[in-house]
């Protein structure tokens, strides 16, 4: 796969994210208590062996930064690496304007890398796909562009790029972000939707590129301009990502935008599932990240009281003492003091809560410190004056805050 170069997008502001976008990029949000969002689109280049990527970086990419120095450092074999580039500005002083302008603005690492294909990925949804699927499917077909798919009900497709497809995988219709999306033929309350990942022969890709930069109408954008532009010409398919194989695994088309509160919070809930729709297991698609020097988690009955936890994940470095942890996720070295009680919420880390606390339904930042007998998400009118509150009822508390003190 050394004719393979992976280019990552991970510049998004994320603002539907606020507050936990505050401080950091979307992609360096944390996920799963041991994960940043960023780590599932590098670890699917990863177990597919494509081992020279880009990750093009933009707003407050600090801690993002960080993440990537720390855990993905790949060994110094020639051929193999994972390199953050900041934005340079090298096309004037501007940021990037949009996901093809991110691209152009660094095709010279492209012409330097000299690849047969440019594979370019998102870096903020949830999925696992086998990039080498993909590439043989682009190959076998002789594509210009590729875009990966995914079936999605009518009602949600609206915010995503809509295709229409023959029977051969060839697209012949795209929409973005359409008000009335179209439905499959046969399907009426389902779409096929675009997953935004693109491969690109490079020769294509470059003179796409170039020209989209000349047209001052354009908003640079592969799902706005480059898509609409390439399709009629008739060298673009559509992979159906339903067909992806992942070794050790079930069949499935697991895929979660979480570029809301909402759904950030549901993708959690769906890791503690009984049957989770996601696997953090598969030894056989290992999930890599940065996981620091920590002890085990701790777990100690005190007062009089057990601890009692159920259907949750806790990572390492937690220290819990006589409280209840139900359907909620503990990222590192959370601190939970006795008689707390904890329900169907994310913990991203570093957070200490008091004694006889209860909390429902919250997302709470990291360096968070809560008052003993704080009680959130049991009344989100009040909640919401010192908290931001999702539309879903989810309380999020941001970095940094201190809570009843």
């Amino acid at each position: 796969m050394a004719g393979v170069l992976g280019m990552i997008l991970a510049g998004g502001e994320g603002s539907r994210l606020m507050p936990l976008t505050e401080s950091r990029t979307k992609p360096a949000v944390p996920f799963g208590g041991s994960y940043r969002l960023i780590d599932f689109a590098l670890n699917n280049f990863r177990n597919a062996d494509l081992m020279k990527v880009y990750v093009l970086t933009q707003f407050k990419s600090q801690s993002l930064y960080l993440h990537m120095k720390k855990g993905w450092n790949p060994t110094s074999i020639t051929g193999r690496f994972i390199d953050l580039i900041p934005a340079q500005m090298r096309d004037g002083k501007r940021w990037y304007e949009g996901t093809a302008d991110a691209i152009y603005q660094n095709v010279g690492f492209i012409k330097e890398e000299d690849p047969e294909q440019v594979a370019i990925f998102g870096s903020d949804h949830i999925y696992k796909m086998d990039i080498r699927q993909m590439l043989d499917f682009h190959k076998e077909n002789k594509a210009s562009l590729t875009v990966s798919a995914l079936r999605m009900p009518l009602s949600e497709a609206s915010s995503f790029g809509v295709i229409e497809v023959d029977e051969q995988g060839k697209m012949i219709g795209f929409e973005e972000k359409p008000k009335n999306p179209k439905s499959i033929p046969g399907h009426p309350d389902m779409a096929l939707v675009s997953m935004g990942n693109y491969i690109f022969e490079t020769e294509c890709l470059c003179s796409e590129l170039h020209e989209d930069a000349k047209n001052t109408e354009s908003s640079h954008d592969f799902g706005k301009d480059i898509i609409p532009k390439l399709y009629p010409q008739g060298e673009v398919y559509v992979y159906d990502f339903s067909t992806n194989d992942i070794p050790g695994e079930k069949p499935t088309t697991y895929w979660r935008d979480v570029g809301t509160i909402g759904s950030y919070w549901a993708a959690h809930m769906d890791l503690l599932e009984e049957d989770a729709p996601f696997s953090l297991y598969n030894r056989s698609w290992q999930l890599h990240t940065y996981y620091p020097p920590l002890p085990p988690a701790t777990f100690v009955d005190a007062d009089h009281r057990k601890v009692k936890i159920t259907d949750s994940l806790i990572s390492g470095g937690s220290y819990i003492q006589g409280s209840t942890i139900y359907k909620s996720v503990l990222g590192y070295r959370s601190n939970i003091a006795s008689g707390t009680t904890i329900s169907e919420s994310v913990i991203l880390g570093d957070v200490k809560i008091g004694a006889g606390c209860k909390i429902r339904r919250a997302v709470i930042d990291k360096d968070v410190e809560i008052a003993p007998g704080t009680v959130i998400g049991e009344d989100l009118e009040v909640d919401a004056k010192r908290f931001h509150v999702s539309s879903e009822g989810i309380v999020v508390i941001a970095k940094g805050t201190k809570v009843g003190f």
